[in-house]
């Protein structure tokens, strides 16, 4: 009877513990929408053609899905005002694609050759900025302070 019993727990044992083992755990601390804040801007007069200007943002992420292994997926949408259609940016994965874990950082984004659309000496935009995670969840949109570009 004692053999009997001690067979039926050490098998409750091992139920629960593979249950246990194989079963996704997920550590989400936050909201899994991404979220962005302009931290800077630099330089915000520049000369076309010759000068790059450097967008900073910081992110955060509650489940970590930001970034895309495959570098034909873009994820970071950048608007011009002047233009009617974006630009998209490759974002590599900003955590190991397996985490679900709260993350927050910076991206740099270096974006060169802006130039002038018009026939003019300057032109003035601003950049609208925003990044999607593999769900799908777009984040808020970010808005530069004003560029001016000159010849």
């Amino acid at each position: 009877m004692k053999r009997l019993i001690h067979i039926v727990f050490t098998g409750m044992c091992m139920v629960l513990l593979l249950t246990t083992a194989c079963s996704e755990t997920q550590i989400t601390t936050g909201n899994p929408v991404p979220a962005l804040q302009l931290q800077n801007l630099t330089p915000t007069n520049l000369q076309q053609f010759k000068d790059s200007v450097t967008v900073t943002l910081m992110y955060e992420d509650g489940d970590g899905d930001l970034g895309f292994e495959n570098a034909d997926i873009n994820s970071l949408e950048v608007q011009d005002d002047r233009l009617s259609k974006p630009d998209y940016y490759y974002v590599a994965p900003l955590a190991p694609l397996t985490a679900k874990i709260h993350i927050k950082g910076t991206l740099a984004l270096k974006l060169r050759n802006l130039f002038l659309l018009g026939t003019g000496n300057a032109e003035t935009t601003v950049l609208r900025l925003r990044i999607k995670d593999r769900a799908g969840n777009w984040s808020n949109t970010v808005t530069t302070p004003e560029i001016t570009i000159r010849k």
